[in-house]
């Protein structure tokens, strides 16, 4: 019985262990998406502000990003 319960705390040991680390690898990741969407949201804003006031740069931005079409 000793032997049965000392083997579950060292399997909920190892399980804590195992969930920490998952939820934050899980957490990191779901943080890097968030910045990369947002930085990408703050392109579009700058693009758009842009294309408004400069129409002629925003052009020549977005071809030097997509490449010249043929």
């Amino acid at each position: 019985m000793v032997r049965s319960l000392f083997g579950f705390s060292i399997f909920a040991i190892v399980a804590i262990i195992a969930s920490k680390l998952l939820f934050g690898l899980l957490g990191v990741a779901i943080g890097l998406v968030g910045k990369l969407l947002w930085l990408a949201f703050l392109g579009w804003l700058f693009y758009l502000v842009l294309k408004l006031f400069a129409p002629e740069t925003a052009t020549k931005v977005k071809e030097t990003i997509t490449g010249k079409p043929a």
